[in-house]
């Protein structure tokens, strides 16, 4: 594992979302301003689109590890091939609320009662919704309709939309008029720059124990991904890829056989990032950020 090769406490470029590795680049910097203004409102959607791998779940997740759970009740929903009446069912099994063998009036009222709970409590409801471009019309409208419960003259509960760019065509068309109109704030995440990409890489890398060991050269951070830009889950295979040739390399030289000419692991890690698909971002394919000392 190229992991205990490199001394990290853990892997720095996984693909799935964690808020630890939160980085904030001048784009995430104002989805968080945005997502903050949002919430302060205290009703409504709010919508954050961009391209595969920008970020979107991360910055949501970071908010809400910032929010007090006194005072808040979060629930998530990834799974967004549904119809209107699953979407509803999905919404309760989120906040954990039983919706097993009920009708749809039975499972309304049941979400009413545990959202009339929590503001007893002094509590709101937070739902984020990931993936909404799979999304129907109908389960959309389901969530606007949840979106219009009032409970002691408050909503009770505000959602996040998350979503990839196509999900703007979606929310403009005209029968969801009504839920447009029920947007408190939107946002969409572009591509890190040159200057970013190199300290989001440097950022992921001291969040699993990195000292500058091995040293991130800026000629192969260009080759890397550095030079253009791009998406963060684009950006993080390549490191990777890099990382893991360049350790494949070092242990064959050590053992005189395998990988001798050292542009032989610059293309494997260049490889290994083109397995990855095509990037819309426009970042570069060539690999080899990291060279231990």
């Amino acid at each position: 594992m190229y992991t205990d090769y490199y001394k990290f406490s853990g892997l720095p470029f996984q693909l799935t979302p964690d808020a630890r590795f939160f980085f904030a680049s001048s784009g995430h910097s104002k989805a968080m301003a945005h997502l903050t203004y949002g919430l302060g409102q205290g009703e409504g959607f709010i919508i954050i689109t961009g391209d595969i791998g920008a970020g979107k779940t991360t910055v949501v997740e970071n908010l809400l590890q910032q929010l007090d759970s006194r005072k808040y009740v979060a629930a998530t929903i990834t799974n967004t091939q549904l119809g209107a009446d699953d979407m509803l069912r999905m919404v309760a099994s989120a906040f954990g609320v039983a919706q097993e063998g009920v009708d749809k009036a039975t499972l309304l009222r049941r979400l009413e009662a545990f959202l009339a709970r929590i503001h007893q409590q002094g509590q709101r409801a937070l739902l984020l919704v990931d993936e909404c471009q799979n999304l129907s019309v109908p389960a959309l409208e389901e969530l606007r309709m949840l979106s219009n419960l009032q409970i002691g003259g408050r909503a009770p509960l505000q959602s996040f939309l998350l979503g990839q760019p196509q999900f703007r065509d979606t929310l403009a068309r005209g029968e969801l008029d009504q839920l447009r109109q029920r947007v408190i704030a939107s946002y969409h995440l572009g591509p890190l720059n040159e200057a970013e990409t190199r300290h989001y890489i440097e950022h992921r890398l001291r969040t699993v124990g990195w000292h500058a060991d091995p040293q991130l050269r800026p000629s192969r951070a260009d080759r890397g991904g550095c030079r253009r830009g791009g998406a963060r889950s684009r950006t993080g295979i390549l490191a990777r890829a890099a990382a893991k040739a360049r350790r494949g390399r070092c242990d064959a030289d050590r053992r005189g056989r395998g990988l001798r000419d050292p542009r032989q692991a610059d293309r494997r890690a260049r490889n290994l990032g083109q397995r990855a698909g095509p990037d819309h971002s426009q970042t570069s394919q060539d690999g080899g950020c990291l060279s231990r000392q």
